[in-house]
């Protein structure tokens, strides 16, 4: 067993409206994998964080209350999963606003945590960061430390970190786990690089995240849990979307199961518990 504790983390969405259609109507395909992931967690005897949509807060608000009384921390995912960068600094600060309110009135506590959709925070939104901290968040894990075709930023420093923004505001980020391999930073945070990769090679990049004494944050999706839902899916979606949304899904949970057996995994306001209470301090 580790003695580094690595974050794992939930976002709470639905497939088809995240990733196809921001437009769209959730579907119930989430409920039912949420109460997967959370048998698979209690399974396991780890506590995680959710980062909870809005809108699915609003569809399905005892899911969230589930996750409550099973132990998880509860954050944001933002209301509309809509990226960052396909927002304005008040936009932005109005879809933060909702879904705190919405998720603090569900929970009876204090939403101080942020996911972005599509880890969509970097050099398009320098501005994101200062909006989070001035709307009471205290912690984002938002960042890809790895420049995709997508997301990310290149060269970002990949261990948690207080950061001050330029009007003097401070907020702990923890980018995404990555590790070094042949000279090269890959991402090996969760989500599709989970599905692809096989469960060796994430073992061997943990082993390294130990050593060196560096908490990885993972995530995952509950419709990573749901196998037979791009079979199913009767919407019209290109065959290579199914390909890609649908590879490695049915081993997904195993690898998840086995992560839980060989490291140690929180959530992540314990994780960050350092430096979130460095936060306090003058």
């Amino acid at each position: 067993m580790s003695r580094v504790l690595h974050g794992i983390s939930v976002d709470v969405e639905d497939w088809y409206q995240s990733t196809i259609d921001a437009s769209a109507p959730l579907s119930d395909h989430f409920r039912s994998s949420t109460r997967k992931v959370l048998e698979a967690l209690d399974a396991g005897g780890a506590k995680a964080t959710f980062f909870v949509l809005g809108l699915a807060a609003e569809k399905d608000p005892d899911a969230v209350r589930q996750i409550l009384a099973a132990g998880h921390e509860v954050q944001s995912h933002g209301y509309g999963h809509v990226e960052v960068f396909k927002l304005t600094a008040e936009e932005f600060r109005q879809d933060l606003l909702r879904a705190k309110g919405l998720l603090e009135d569900l929970t009876g506590r204090a939403i101080f945590g942020y996911r972005a959709p599509s880890f969509s925070i970097d050099h398009r939104t320098p501005w994101a960061l200062e909006t989070l901290a001035e709307t009471g968040h205290r912690y984002d894990s938002s960042i890809f430390p790895i420049k995709m075709s997508r997301y990310g930023v290149d060269g970002y420093p990949p261990e948690p970190r207080i950061v001050t923004t330029e009007p003097g505001r401070r907020i702990v980020e923890a980018p995404l786990a990555c590790f070094h391999w042949l000279g090269k930073r890959l991402p090996v945070g969760g989500g599709g690089y989970f599905r692809l990769l096989p469960y060796p090679l994430i073992r061997r990049a943990f082993g390294q995240l130990d050593r060196l004494g560096r908490p990885g944050v993972i995530y995952f999706h509950p419709y990573e849990y749901d196998g037979a839902e791009m079979s199913s899916f009767k919407g019209r979606v290109s065959p290579l979307v199914r390909l890609h949304q649908g590879l490695g899904r049915k081993g997904f949970a195993g690898k998840i199961d086995r992560l839980m057996r060989d490291f140690r995994l929180g959530p992540l306001q314990d994780v960050l518990a350092d430096l979130l209470d460095q936060l306090d301090r003058p």
